[in-house]
């Protein structure tokens, strides 16, 4: 039991020595001026982690979150009734309508055109804040299921070992398409491939079914509704309820590819945040040099270069999660590796949801304001429908001297959540307090090794 416990705090200290070389070697100071210094705050880190660990080994010695206590809220059928599904269903159409026709027919400069900033940002960020709030929000205004409603379907049978990797295939493209190729920078390109995984997505519904492939295929239904889980909203048996904050995660059904879903989602951001540091510019750049030796060109190589990290990123996640599988099975108890895959993969969505927020939040502040005055001209036709065409990106209400508190805030937060989700469901399948607390232990390093991990990459992109 000692031996464990020293292994535990070992790990938290060691995975929280990785911050403070990376804190000062890229510019944090420069970003601004601290009070006290940046190793604190990931000492600070670790030691919350463990705390809450033995708290939670303590005071929570029975499942709590594995419960079900959904009931549905006064006037919850008139929110989700088949009017309201129309009239959301016809905004998220219009919008989709929007994005392909400000592509073609709006400015070429990706930062005066209404689509890249609608789908990068308001879209591909905001959703993110959106359905953790306000629960599964891209399920009402899908323009996918609303025009896949309209169309005739064959419903025929999904197969289960395909499961959710036709999701994870999308996700880890788009990624690739927003972080590596550069179709970004042209919004003709960008909402081309918008419309070819428009086709593909009706296609498919037309073949399995429009809720078949919502649950399985479709990359941003998968990807908000594992968000929206973490809310405490919830529609069910035809009415919007209300369940405890973290309430849907437990009951996420262990569909084939949900474990590569998982750190696609957290592997992406981490390869976005590595690549605006100067330790992958210095390794991209031999593999440029390399590559442009063998006759392939400058911008290609790069590319390559990115893809290739773009991988990592996910195989570095990857790699996390199952040392803490691997650990906590080495405990006993008869579990499976497979089964413990699946049992706490759904305990990395609250570390998914910090590392957006934690990178992105100022991003969505900032730079999202931009479709407030895109929206009044989103063809590029000098209109100004909203009065609102020039007006500008507003800086001041968001205090950029309290943004490294806040992204450690919303990190250590996160991760706290993560644990209490692994530690409800160690106490459910392990059936023994001190077998349960037992098997965390290498979890707990995990855990500690994601804060870290975050708050380094936090620092590449100081």
């Amino acid at each position: 039991m000692r031996k464990r416990v020293f292994a535990a705090l070992a790990a938290a200290g060691a995975a929280a020595l990785l911050v403070p070389a990376a804190a000062e070697a890229h510019g944090l100071v420069q970003r601004q001026q601290l009070p006290i210094p940046q190793w604190l705050f990931a000492w600070a880190a670790a030691a919350v982690l463990v705390i809450s660990f033995f708290a939670l080994a303590v005071l929570w010695p029975q499942p709590r979150l594995e419960k079900d206590n959904w009931r549905p809220i006064n006037g919850g059928r008139a929110i989700v009734s088949l009017p309201a599904q129309i009239i959301c269903g016809a905004i998220g159409v219009g919008l989709l309508v929007v994005t392909l026709l400000a592509g073609y027919l709006g400015s070429g400069t990706a930062l005066d055109n209404w689509a890249p900033t609608f789908l990068l940002i308001t879209f591909w960020v905001g959703m993110v804040f959106a359905s953790i709030i306000l629960g599964p929000i891209y399920r009402a205004f899908s323009p996918f299921r609303a025009i896949g409603r309209l169309l005739p379907s064959l419903n025929r049978p999904y197969p289960e070992k395909l499961g959710r990797w036709p999701a994870v295939v999308c996700l880890w493209f788009f990624t690739w398409i927003e972080l590596v190729s550069g179709w970004g920078e042209a919004p003709a390109t960008l909402v081309t491939a918008a419309l070819g995984y428009t086709i593909l997505t009706l296609a498919a519904q037309c073949y399995w079914g429009v809720e078949t492939w919502s649950r399985r295929g479709e990359a941003f239904a998968v990807y908000f509704d594992m968000f929206a889980r973490m809310g405490i909203w919830e529609v069910r048996d035809g009415s919007l309820g209300v369940r405890r904050p973290l309430g849907g995660l437990p009951r996420l059904d262990k569909a084939a590819g949900t474990v590569a879903f998982v750190t696609v989602m957290i592997g992406t951001v981490t390869f976005d945040g590595l690549s605006q540091g100067q330790l992958w510019k210095n390794l991209s750049a031999d593999v440029v040099d390399a590559l442009d030796g063998l006759g392939i060109g400058a911008l290609t190589a790069s590319k390559i270069a990115a893809t290739f990290g773009l991988l990592l990123g996910v195989g570095l996640v990857a790699g996390f999660y199952r040392l803490g599988i691997e650990g906590a099975r080495s405990v006993g108890g008869g579990m499976s590796f497979s089964r413990l895959e699946f049992g706490f993969i759904h305990t990395l969505v609250p570390i998914a949801a910090v590392y957006v927020a934690a990178h992105y939040l100022t991003f969505l502040v900032f730079e999202g304001q931009a479709i407030i005055y895109l929206s009044s001209d989103p063809f590029g036709q000098g209109w100004d429908l909203f009065g609102t065409v020039t007006s500008g990106i507003d800086y001041s209400i968001f205090p950029q001297e309290d943004t490294w508190y806040v992204q450690v805030a919303v990190v250590v937060v996160g991760h706290v959540a993560a644990l209490m989700l692994a530690h409800d469901r160690a106490l459910t399948m392990y059936g023994d307090a001190k077998l349960a607390v037992r098997s965390q232990y290498w979890m707990l390093g995990v855990m500690v090794g994601f804060t870290s991990l975050a708050l380094w990459l936090l620092a590449q992109a100081g």
